[in-house]
């Protein structure tokens, strides 16, 4: 019977010999890169690799060792399952043990594309892709790069977002550089990604699909599609093991210290950024296109832009802009509640974490 893996971070006593010191290159998308990117996942390697979302941080999902060594550079725990990655023309057959009769439409209508699907695995893929359990994450991006990467290894990568854990998401060859620099051999450079905020994930291992992590495919697309579709709303059991990424833990978190406001407290919050200016704290406000105009301070701004798609793409960037120039972010909810704002907004909320969080 397989042992559980304890939820620590994976391969803690081999941690200092995977992190030695090496050159990183950022290298754009060409025959020689695919090549050598080809040549470091065989090799068992980790690879940084664009996507249409964020960029990942991919490994052989086939490879114990190259699994375990994503796990250790990261510095993710154990116990938070990784997603596989497959090109459009991989034969699924070979990684999953039963295909749900609505699994087809879903894919026709949203794949390649950021929609994350939860099946019933075979097992074929490392014990540490899904933390032991019997599901696998399997997505299919619809970034170019991505795809021509996919095609040259021909194999599942298992892949993460490329930032140290819980740091935020990377949405350029860049952050992942300033992230993993010594660490990793090699990024491929698909330029800034335009949907900004991880993939959907929806578990599809039961009669109804189940959103386990939201993204820019809402429960509303895909009820579209199927007929149905529930959100998963984390209640965990004792020794319970979440099916997705993205579910536990603080993610997506800037290194200077935030506090989020919802739009209706702005006042409130002006009134906050010169309580910490007064105390000599750099403060910065991320907000959407509206909200920034209304705030009548000195205070930097940075803005979201107007549309959810806009606000999801310029996320990360903003937050990772916001580390560079600022003691104190002061977050503003936006007034949008579309559904395809639910992604957005939750990564908001993990960002901060609670009221007041220090990094």
């Amino acid at each position: 019977m397989m042992g559980r893996l304890r939820p620590r971070t994976v391969g803690t006593r081999m941690t200092k010999s995977l992190l030695s010191k090496m050159q990183t290159r950022i290298e754009t998308i060409t025959e020689e890169s695919l090549a050598e990117a080809k040549r470091i996942i065989l090799e068992g390697g980790v690879v940084g690799m664009p996507t249409e979302t964020v960029y990942g941080l991919g490994g052989n999902a086939l490879d114990d060792a190259a699994v375990q060594k994503i796990f250790a550079v990261k510095g993710r725990p154990a116990d938070n399952p990784l997603i596989a990655h497959v090109h459009r023309d991989y034969d699924l057959s070979r990684l999953i043990d039963y295909d749900p009769p609505y699994a087809k439409a879903l894919r026709e209508a949203f794949l390649p594309g950021p929609l994350t699907l939860v099946y019933p695995s075979t097992g074929k893929v490392s014990r540490y892709v899904s933390c032991g359990l019997n599901t696998l994450a399997i997505r299919v991006p619809a970034h170019a790069g991505a795809q021509a990467f996919l095609k040259e290894v021909d194999l599942p990568i298992a892949a993460p977002s490329a930032n140290l854990s819980k740091h935020v998401s990377p949405t350029s060859a860049g952050h992942v550089y300033d992230d993993f620099n010594g660490k990793i051999a090699l990024i491929l450079d698909g330029g800034e990604c335009m949907g900004g905020i991880e993939s959907t994930v929806c578990d599809i291992t039961g009669e109804v699909p189940v959103i386990l992590r939201p993204g820019l495919i809402t429960k509303e697309m895909i009820a579209k599609v199927v007929g149905a579709c529930e959100v998963y709303t984390p209640q965990l059991q004792s020794g319970e093991k979440v099916k997705s990424p993205g579910v536990l833990y603080k993610h997506y978190a800037p290194r200077c210290r935030t506090r989020l406001f919802s739009a209706s407290a702005l006042d409130e919050a002006v009134e906050y950024a010169k309580e910490c200016e007064r105390k000599g704290e750099r403060v910065a406000f991320l907000c959407d296109s509206g909200i920034g105009k209304k705030i009548l301070c000195p205070a930097t701004v940075l803005d979201l832009g107007g549309t959810p798609e806009e606000m999801a793409a310029s996320l990360y960037a903003r937050l990772r802009e916001a580390e560079k120039i600022c003691d104190r972010l002061i977050l503003i909810e936006p007034t949008d509640r579309t559904e395809k704002m639910v992604g957005v907004l939750n990564r908001l909320h993990k960002a901060c974490a609670s009221v007041d969080v220090p990094h």
